[in-house]
C-alpha cells in the first residue's frame, strides 16, 4: 500500500490551488470587499449569504454554521472523500505530481480512492457511449434525435451516446481498461444474473448525468426498440456517486447562466433541457426520475444566490392532471425559496421539446416568458376541486384556498390576491380578506412556536452566551458546535476586546504588515482578552517565517493555537476588511496597528504614572527623573504613531 503524501506536497497543493475557483464549482460567490467573496453556505440551509471565502489566505468560513477550513477540507466535505483522495484530486486538477513517504510516485490502481475510481469508470463509459452513437448500429438512436430536432452538433454538446444492443459491449470495454467486476458492480452500469454481470443499458439512447462540477456520475437511457421490455426511461440506480434526490440533469451546463441571469428553469426530461438550451434558455435543468425536492432546492438556492435580492425559479409542467399535481408539489416547497417561483404551462400540453419541434425556438422562449406566479396557479388549481355554483362549494373553496393566499411572502401582493380570490369565488372582498388574515395569523403563530414547546433563542444569538461575537464587518457569533470551553466569550461591546480582535484580523490576513519594527511592537503588545491573548501568543511562537505566504502562515498558526480556538482563527482570517482598494486596505491596517500600539503605550503610561505617584521625589530623585523621561518618550511615540497614521 502506498505511503502517506509528503507534507511539503500537501502544502504545495494547498498553496497552488485557487480556493475560489474550486468553491465556484459548488457555490455562486459574489465580491464582499477587496479579496473576499460571499455566497450561500453549502453546508447548511440559509437565506442570507454568510459563507465567506478569502483566496489570499486560502480559507473559507461560514458565519452562520461555523464550518471552516481550507480547499482540501472543502473538497473532502462536499465530495465525501478522504483527506488522501481530496489531495490527489486537487493535485490532478493543477497537474501536480505527488510524492509519497515510501518513495513511490503514488498509489497503484488498487489503492486509488473508491470514489475517484468510480468517476474514472464513468468517464470511460461516457466516452464509449458517445463513440457508439456514430456507428452504423446506432442508426435508430440518431433517427430518434433527428426526429426531435437535434442534429449531431446538439448530440455532441450534451454528450448524448448510444448503448449497443449486445449484453456485454460496455462490460468488455471497461474490463479491457483494467476494471474488475467487483469495481464495476459498484458503478450501477451493470446488472447481475446467474452467469455474472452484464450491461444494464442495451440498445438505448444514453444521456450522461453529471454533477455540478462536471463529473459524470450516472446515465439516463431511453428505449428505442419495440422488443425492449424495459421501462421507457431507465436511469442509473442509487450508488455511492448517484443520488437522484441530489441530482439535476444539465446543472453542469446551466450553472453559470443560472448564476448570471438569476433564473432557474425546471423541466421534466432530458430532451426538454436540450430544447430549452438550444432555444436560448440556458438556465434549464431537469430532475432524474424524482420530484423536485428539498435537496434540489439547496442546489438551486446556492446557484441563484437566493438571498432576497431577486431571482426566479420557473417550473414547466404538462397541462394534464399529472402536471398539475407536480406543480402543486412544487408549491409546497415554495417557502424554501426567497426567489419568486413561477409556473409555465403550455395550453396544448406540449413540453418544450415538442413545442420546439412544432413551432420553433421562439415558442419555447415565449412559453418561459408567459410564466405565472406559482401561487396563482396553486390557487386556481385549488378552486377547480370545488363546485363554485353552490354556497357550500364556495365556502369549502374559501377554506382551502385562503391558506394558499396566506403563504404569499410579499405582504404587498397578498391583499391583491385576496381581492382576486374574492372575484373568482364571487364573494365579498371583506369576507375573503378576513379568511386570509386569519390564515396568515395561524401560519405566523405556527412558525413562531418553538419545536417541542421549548422557548426562544435562535442558534448563536448574541444574547445566548454561546461562542464568540466579533466586531468586524459581517461577523456573527459562532454556533454551539464551535463553543470554546476553555475561554470566556469576548464581549463585543468591550472596546479593548474589539481593538484586539481587529488587530488580529490584520495580522492574520496581512502578515506582511508586521515586518521590521512593527513586528517588535506587535510581539510586545499585551492582549487582555484570554482568547485573543492565546492567538497572539501563537502568532509570536509561529514567527514571520511564512509571513510572505498567507496560506501557509494561517495553516501554521492553526497548528499552534489550542484546538478549541481554531474556528475563531479561521473566522479572523476570512472576515472582510472594511476597504475596497489596495490603498484602502493599507491605510486600514496601518490605522488598526497604530491604535493597538497606542493602546499599549497608554497602558504602559498608566503603569508608570502609578509608579511616579507612589515615589517620593526628594527621596528617589533618580527614579523620579527616569520615570519622567520614560513618560515623555512614550508620549513622543504616541504622537509619532498618530502622525504616521
Amino acid at each position: 500500500m502506498a505511503g502517506l503524501i509528503k507534507r511539503e506536497d500537501i502544502d504545495e497543493v494547498r498553496q497552488r490551488t485557487d480556493i475560489k475557483e474550486v468553491v465556484d464549482g459548488y457555490v455562486t460567490l459574489k465580491g464582499a470587499g477587496l479579496g473576499s467573496y460571499k455566497g450561500l453556505c453549502p453546508f447548511h440551509d440559509e437565506r442570507s449569504p454568510s459563507f465567506t471565502v478569502r483566496p489570499q489566505v486560502g480559507r473559507y468560513h461560514c458565519f452562520g454554521c461555523g464550518e471552516d477550513g481550507d480547499v482540501i477540507s472543502f473538497v473532502q466535505k462536499l465530495d465525501h472523500t478522504t483527506f488522501h483522495e481530496a489531495v490527489e484530486k486537487l493535485a490532478h486538477r493543477i497537474g501536480f505530481e505527488l510524492h509519497y513517504e515510501d518513495g513511490g510516485s503514488g498509489p497503484n490502481r488498487e489503492d486509488i480512492g473508491r470514489r475517484q475510481r468510480l468517476l474514472d469508470a464513468h468517464k470511460v463509459a461516457d466516452e464509449f457511449f458517445r463513440a457508439q452513437l456514430i456507428t452504423p448500429g446506432a442508426a435508430e438512436g440518431r433517427n430518434f434525435l433527428y426526429g426531435r430536432g437535434f442534429d449531431r452538433a446538439a448530440a455532441e454538446q450534451f454528450g448524448v451516446g448510444y448503448a449497443p444492443q449486445g449484453w456485454d459491449s460496455l462490460l468488455k470495454h471497461l474490463r479491457g481498461r483494467g476494471y474488475t467486476d467487483a469495481e464495476l458492480k459498484l458503478t450501477g452500469m451493470f446488472s447481475e444474473g446467474g452467469r455474472g454481470i452484464y450491461d444494464r443499458f442495451r440498445g438505448r439512447l444514453i444521456w450522461p448525468i453529471r454533477d455540478i462540477a462536471g463529473d459524470t456520475i450516472g446515465f439516463g437511457a431511453r428505449k428505442l426498440y419495440e422488443d425492449d421490455q424495459g421501462p421507457k426511461y431507465l436511469n442509473t440506480p442509487e450508488t455511492a456517486l448517484y443520488k437522484k434526490s441530489q441530482v439535476l440533469y444539465g446543472i453542469d451546463l446551466a450553472k453559470r447562466s443560472i448564476a448570471k441571469d438569476r433564473q432557474l428553469v425546471v423541466v421534466e426530461g432530458y430532451t426538454d433541457v436540450m430544447a430549452c438550451h438550444l432555444a436560448g434558455i440556458p438556465t434549464a435543468v431537469a430532475t432524474c426520475g424524482t420530484a423536485f425536492g428539498t435537496e434540489h432546492i439547496k442546489i438551486a438556492r446556492r446557484l441563484l444566490s437566493d438571498d432576497g435580492s431577486g431571482g426566479e425559479v420557473i417550473f414547466t409542467f404538462d397541462g394534464d392532471a399529472a402536471g398539475q399535481k407536480a406543480a402543486l408539489r412544487a408549491f409546497e416547497e415554495d417557502q424554501r425559496f426567497v426567489a419568486q417561483t413561477f409556473v409555465a404551462v403550455e395550453p396544448s400540453g406540449a413540453d418544450p421539446c415538442e413545442l420546439r419541434q412544432s413551432k420553433g425556438d421562439s415558442a419555447v422562449r415565449d412559453l418561459i416568458g408567459s410564466r405565472r406566479p406559482l401561487f396563482e396557479f396553486a390557487i386556481r388549481a385549488t378552486l377547480k376541486r370545488h363546485n363554485l355554483d353552490t354556497v357550500e362549494g364556495r365556502i369549502a373553496a374559501l377554506r382551502e384556498s385562503a391558506p394558499v393566499v396566506a403563504q404569499i411572502r410579499d405582504a404587498g401582493i397578498r391583499p391583491a390576491y385576496a381581492r382576486e380570490l374574492a372575484g373568482w369565488l364571487g364573494m365579498p372582498v371583506e369576507e375573503v380578506s378576513r379568511a386570509v388574515g386569519a390564515a396568515t395569523k395561524r401560519a405566523a403563530q405556527a412558525a413562531s412556536a418553538p419545536p417541542g414547546g421549548g422557548h426562544g433563542g435562535g442558534q448563536g444569538h448574541p444574547g445566548s452566551g454561546r461562542g464568540f461575537a466579533g466586531t468586524g464587518p459581517g461577523v456573527a457569533p459562532l454556533p454551539p458546535s464551535a463553543v470554546l470551553p476553555s475561554f470566556n466569550r469576548p464581549d463585543p461591546r468591550d472596546p479593548v476586546a474589539a481593538m484586539e480582535r481587529q488587530a488580529l484580523e490584520v495580522a492574520l490576513q496581512e502578515p506582511g504588515m508586521l515586518e521590521g519594527e512593527t513586528w517588535q511592537r506587535f510581539s510586545e503588545a499585551r492582549f487582555s482578552t484570554p482568547a485573543y491573548l492565546a492567538i497572539h501568543e501563537a502568532i509570536r511562537a509561529t514567527g514571520l517565517g511564512f509571513a510572505g505566504d498567507p496560506v501557509r502562515w494561517v495553516e501554521q498558526l492553526l497548528q499552534e493555537v489550542p484546538e478549541p480556538l481554531r474556528p475563531l482563527v479561521s473566522e479572523l482570517a476570512v472576515v472582510p476588511l472594511p476597504a475596497n482598494t489596495p490603498e484602502g486596505v493599507l491605510r486600514y491596517c496601518k490605522d488598526i496597528l497604530a491604535r493597538l500600539f497606542e493602546l499599549q503605550i497608554t497602558r504602559v503610561k498608566a503603569e508608570k504614572m502609578g509608579q511616579l505617584q507612589r515615589l517620593d521625589a526628594s527621596a528617589d530623585p533618580e527614579d523620579f527623573q527616569r520615570l519622567n523621561r520614560e513618560l515623555m518618550q512614550l508620549e513622543m511615540q504616541r504622537r509619532s504613531l498618530r502622525s504616521d497614521a
